[in-house]
């Protein structure tokens, strides 16, 4: 009995032995090889994907984090969520329902929505897009798009012949006044006799009315056409119109190739994918990114090829002085659109009255209440 005894003995040992050898192979939790579950990634977005512009432009984004990530990451989307506290705290709660465990609102009227979701649902991590508030559990973010804006008013301002230029504004908040404003002052720093005139259309995504309010725009007697909307409308407009234009978010020049001349673009995947890595690795922290030039989230559009050659030299010229640091182009001084001074000489506006910006500098015509 002593002999079977002993050679069960053995054989369990083997067993174990075998076993325990087998585990020292086994992948970590974290190992996005180890056949876990991805992380639900969740995208709220205010337009379709294939409007061209903001949402198209966030969407390049998602996709690239996704390809950069591979299988650690599940991507869930949800278009043209209205920007009512209804409708976006519905969404967010479906995907958080979904198992989403970091969620990308990537439009500015969802702010108090993500604030208030985020307050029941600590567990998620809620990155909000062009915001200002933020919490323990929800980060701002947003690039400082007026760099590229002031480039391509630089742009503008050597290509107007009637120096009249139209510039289709989406809402009256900070992020398309302070866009207008160093737009403007790209124009004026080369032709101090130019003048912009805005119209608001009150939407982010409306292809006919955005169109439309290109070819009011051109009636008034703008020969370019800038503008801070989601759809390349206002490019086809001037191109029927026989003007010039500068579109935003993406290259919008294959709408109208004979009158984009460049324009304001994002490229939000490197963002996104160290955001991403930043919560799967336990290290993120509530923040609000507001990244320039130098970061990439923000550039210019390659420049068309029918503008003259001293005048892309001269863009590019500007374009490495913002890069390196030398030029901040809300350095004063800055009048506002009455000519009283706003910003003294030598004087550089602070990131928090830059991103709270409510009046036009001068040379803006309309209004920015």
């Amino acid at each position: 009995m002593k002999k079977y005894f002993l050679l069960l003995l053995l054989l369990v040992s083997i067993v174990s032995l075998t076993i325990g050898c087998g585990n020292q192979d086994a992948k970590t939790p974290n190992d996005p090889a180890s056949g876990d579950e991805p992380m639900k990634v969740g995208f709220i977005y205010v337009g379709p994907i294939g409007d061209a512009g903001y949402t198209y432009a966030h969407d390049l984004g998602a996709e690239f984090m996704k390809k950069e990530l591979e299988d650690s990451v599940e991507l869930i989307k949800v278009e043209n969520v209205p920007e009512n506290a209804a409708d976006t705290e519905r969404v967010l709660n479906q995907l958080i329902d979904q198992g989403c465990k970091i969620i990308f609102a990537t439009s500015f009227g969802y702010m108090d929505s993500v604030i208030k979701v985020a307050e029941e649902n600590k567990d998620v991590v809620f990155l909000h897009c062009s915001g200002y508030k933020t919490a323990e559990n929800v980060g701002t973010y947003f690039g400082q798009i007026e760099q590229p804006r002031y480039l391509s008013g630089i742009a503008a301002g050597k290509m107007t012949k009637t120096n009249i230029i139209g510039y289709v504004a989406a809402h009256q908040i900070p992020e398309c006044i302070r866009g207008i404003n160093a737009f403007t002052m790209g124009a004026r720093s080369v032709n101090p006799d130019v003048k912009v005139k805005v119209v608001w259309t009150n939407t982010w995504f409306d292809p006919p009315k955005e169109k439309d309010a290109g070819t009011s725009l051109l009636q008034d007697g703008a020969d370019v056409i800038a503008q801070h909307q989601d759809t390349p409308g206002p490019m086809q407009a001037a191109e029927e119109g026989g003007a010039y234009g500068i579109s935003y978010n993406s290259d919008m020049s294959k709408f109208a190739p004979k009158a984009v001349i460049t324009g304001p673009i994002w490229n939000w995947g490197p963002y996104y994918v160290k955001t991403v890595k930043a919560v799967q690795d336990g290290t993120w922290k509530s923040e609000k990114y507001w990244g320039p030039m130098s970061d990439g989230v923000v550039d210019l559009a390659p420049i068309a090829d029918f503008v003259p050659e001293d005048v892309k030299q001269l863009i590019e010229t500007e374009k490495g002085r913002i890069l390196s640091g030398e030029l901040n182009i809300f350095t004063g001084p800055i009048k506002d659109q009455t000519g009283a001074d706003k910003v003294p000489a030598g004087t550089t506006m602070t990131d928090d009255e830059i991103l709270n910006m409510d009046w036009f500098v001068q040379g803006v015509e309309g209004s920015p209440k």
